[in-house]
């Protein structure tokens, strides 16, 4: 009805024009001060007079509300009836309505009287109120499934003009079918304000689907913005098509734990009471859902149903499976053997599923079980044996101590970096750990023990050559070693060398070369014996007693050799 009319809105009016008509329409807003234009405001011309305001009444006759002199300040109110109190004119010849109401709709008229002209420009009124925001009434408790019923009434109330519902199901608008959704709306005025409130009541049939629904009364309406209803959900009742059965336990379910049974039907209202087949036994519940199995074992496992009170065929099922885990280890606790003994082990194992077995010595992982068909010292240790199912997990140990008789391995000697210290190291096995003794006195370096097998190192300063014991001992016997330790200073009167073995095979080849000299001595000294014997026979002949040049020169090789 507005396409073609413009519209301006002036404070609390809203000012129409239609084209080709000579009455302009305001549209002012209910309780507040409406503001009536004289000619849109052009209303002062040249040798104004007086502005005067009138009015058409009920019965169609003209009423005057005011007058207002060009030359005064004030107008004279000439109203005598409800607008005496509520009428003025404004500084632009407005006409001023305070406490706008429907009894305002009307037409109104600006007489304007000046030396040369008189013009009367009428302005048709109209008073608009926003309605209250819709509320939902007369809500159904439940929805039948696949029947039509009355889901509620919706009412936005106190408007001028009535207001329009739409209603809205998850935001989309519902249209009436005559079959499943059925809308009918009413109109009804207040008799004194003369507002209009406006009422629609919905019909719906409703299905297993909108159970999450939402239902929402949307109010349209010309002053102003869409306003909505809160939102409604409604139950939808509709009879048991399927049962269900869980099993509200951990998993997986240990002896010991209690298994509780959780039966659901997917009916509205659902059913409260069942009946429960515990492995061949009825068992009836009644206004719960639930029965407990407490303290299960191994023997508990199997089949579990459960269904309606009034139809056994209606049922669930469900499997119970206990889990269980039975381990046994043999040997246990504290174990002691003797170096290369034989020591078996045994795992037993009874399981619900197949079970993990790890191994683990000094908290760290193992591959496999080693063989203890020949213990050693390295043997020794803490095995832990974790055996395992889901939810399940057993551990077992044994402390494994291998003992035997200490036995010296290597005994060696070096010279200290510096070349002014021995430090002699007496490797040995055996547990429990040995003690160790020297012959001689010097600092006790670091000792270590691993795996049965102990490290002593001693770190001396010999001033002679000295043969050094190390001996080692525990309660399970004892072994001892020597050791060839040479002076420093010894070392010192011959070549150095990179190591004190290196300086014993050099004092070796001394002694060989010393030996052969002194033989060849020997040797040279007994020829030259014989020698002279035949020089005394030869004096005889003449003969010098130097000897021949032969033999004197024999005599100097050998002679010579001797002195080497």
């Amino acid at each position: 009805v507005f396409s073609s009319v413009s519209c301006h809105l002036k404070q609390d009016v809203l000012v129409l024009y239609f084209p080709g008509s000579c009455v302009d329409t305001v549209i002012g807003l209910y309780g507040e001060t409406i503001e009536v234009p004289c000619n849109n405001g052009i209303n002062k011309p040249d040798g104004l007079i007086f502005t005067k305001w009138k009015y058409v009444k009920d019965d169609g006759s003209p009423g005057d509300l005011l007058v207002k002199q060009a030359q005064k300040d004030d107008a004279t109110v000439s109203a005598t009836d409800g607008y005496k109190s509520r009428v003025s004119i404004a500084a632009n010849s407005s006409l001023l309505i305070t406490q706008g109401s429907l009894v305002d709709q009307r037409v109104f008229t600006c007489m304007v009287v000046s030396l040369t002209n008189l013009e009367e420009h009428s302005v048709e009124l109209k008073v608009y109120k926003k309605p209250s925001a819709p509320v939902i009434k007369n809500k159904a408790k439940g929805l039948e499934n696949s029947k039509l019923t009355q889901l509620g009434e919706c009412v936005a109330e106190s408007a001028n003009p009535a207001a329009n519902l739409i209603w809205m199901k998850n935001n989309q608008p519902l249209v009436d079918d005559g079959k499943t959704i059925i809308i009918t709306s009413a109109i009804t005025k207040d008799p004194v304000t003369g507002l209009s409130s406006t009422s629609s009541r919905l019909q719906y049939t409703a299905s297993k689907e909108d159970v999450e629904s939402q239902f929402t009364c949307t109010a349209k309406h010309v002053m102003g913005s869409d306003q909505v209803s809160a939102p409604e959900t409604f139950p939808i009742h509709y009879p048991t098509e399927k049962v269900s059965l869980q099993v509200v336990s951990q998993s997986p379910i240990r002896e010991g734990d209690d298994v509780t049974l959780k039966c659901q039907a997917d009916g509205n209202p659902p059913p409260t009471s069942f009946n429960f087949n515990i492995k061949g036994k009825k068992v009836t519940v009644m206004d719960k859902d639930v029965y407990t199995l407490t303290g299960v074992t191994r023997a508990d496992t199997g089949v579990y149903k459960c269904s309606l009170l009034d139809n056994d065929v209606m049922e669930s099922t469900q499997m119970v499976t206990v889990s269980f885990l039975d381990v046994s280890l043999t040997p246990t606790g504290k174990v002691l053997k003797k170096h290369g003994e034989k020591l078996e082990v045994s795992l037993e194992k009874n399981a619900s599923t197949e079970a993990k077995v790890t191994w683990k010595k000094d908290n760290h992982k193992l591959d496999k079980l080693p063989d203890f068909s020949n213990l050693t010292y390295s043997d020794a240790g803490l095995y832990v044996c974790d055996v395992s199912i889901e939810g399940i997990k057993h551990s077992l140990s044994f402390e494994l101590t291998v003992e035997g008789g200490p036995k010296i391995m290597r005994l060696t000697k070096h010279r200290s970096n510096d070349g002014k210290h021995k430090i002699l190291t007496c490797e040995a096995e055996g547990s429990p750990k040995p003690d160790v003794q020297w012959s001689v006195n010097g600092t006790n370096d670091e000792t270590t023990y691993v795996n049965g097998k102990a490290t002593y190192k001693l770190t001396v300063v010999p001033s002679k050559n000295l043969t050094v014991s190390c001996q080692v001992t525990n309660k399970l016997g004892h072994d001892m070693r020597d050791i060839s330790v040479f002076s420093l200073f010894e070392e010192h009167k011959s070549k150095p060398e990179k190591n004190e073995d290196g300086a014993e095979q050099a004092k070796v080849i001394v002694g060989v070369v010393v030996g052969l000299s002194l033989a060849a001595a020997l040797v040279g000294l007994i020829y030259w014996i014989c020698i002279k014997k035949t020089r005394q026979g030869s004096w005889k002949t003449g003969e010098k007693e130097t000897g021949t040049s032969e033999e004197s020169k024999k005599l100097e090789e050998n002679n010579h050799k001797a002195d080497v």
